[in-house]
């Protein structure tokens, strides 16, 4: 149903059970899948895929230009999967070609009443990212983590599978899987004991990787930790996803906990 008052480019792609509320503006290179709603007064914009039964509530502003002062009107896109919710006042934008060319964001997120997601940003699935909280272009935001309100993450930055990011946290390091990271500028307060139990991880995964925490953060020889970490511990499924985070880009700083 698209309320009459709705402005729907007709080259626009719209579903079938697709809501369109008052006022919302559909562009031409979009894209809807079907069961989604888009409430009042929306704008969505530039080559934007939108997956089915996702909900996009009042003011929400998604696919339209990257703030990037390089960005010169090319063809990039912004793809967003099933079943999320966006508040309102949300903005998300679309990638620059810089960047890969596109933003894409996951499935099953919660994106909250005035989140901002930049250009080239990659959001996995089951993220919930607060209230005001702003992240910036190229960041990597991987499965199941909760970013809490008001924080600010900066380009380039990545967050680990199911770690936790306390409000009002600037993350200008990168955040280990299953971490809980804190601050003004942020360290780790340890792993994401909470989230780790609500996914039903057993006590004995979750010792394993608090013993390999300690080994890893142990001095501030990250890697050389690394390569002593007991081989037993290395095998174990959930230090060996830190392991890899650890490993795969060594040009990025990784949050770790404050000095004693």
């Amino acid at each position: 149903m698209i309320h009459k008052t709705a402005i729907v480019d007709k080259k626009a792609k719209i579903s079938k059970k697709v809501i369109i509320g008052p006022y919302s503006i559909i562009g031409p290179d979009v894209q809807i899948g079907e069961g989604t709603e888009i409430q009042s007064h929306v704008n969505i914009s530039g080559r934007t895929i939108i997956g089915s039964n996702t909900k996009i509530f009042t003011f929400a502003s998604i696919g339209t230009d990257p703030q990037d002062l390089k960005y010169k009107g090319e063809q990039t896109k912004l793809e967003i999967g099933n079943n999320n919710i966006i508040r309102e006042h949300a903005t998300i934008n679309k990638g620059t070609v810089g960047g890969g060319g596109v933003t894409k964001i996951g499935n099953d997120n919660l994106i909250m009443i005035g989140a901002h997601i930049a250009h080239d940003c990659v959001v996995g699935n089951n993220v919930v990212i607060a209230n005001s909280a702003a992240i910036a272009g190229h960041a990597e935001i991987s499965d199941e983590v909760i970013i809490g309100g008001n924080c600010g993450v900066q380009q380039f930055t990545r967050i680990g599978k199911m770690a936790m990011i306390g409000g009002m946290t600037a993350v200008s390091r990168d955040v280990i899987p299953y971490g809980l990271s804190f601050g003004n500028r942020n360290y780790l307060e340890g792993i994401n004991l909470v989230g780790l139990r609500r996914k039903k991880v057993s006590n004995k995964e979750i010792l394993a990787l608090s013993e390999a925490y300690k080994e890893i953060f142990n001095t501030n020889s990250l890697y050389e930790n690394l390569i002593k970490l007991n081989e037993k511990l290395k095998k174990n499924i959930y230090v060996k996803e830190v392991i890899d985070f650890i490993n795969h880009d060594k040009k990025r700083p990784i949050c770790t906990p404050l000095s004693k």
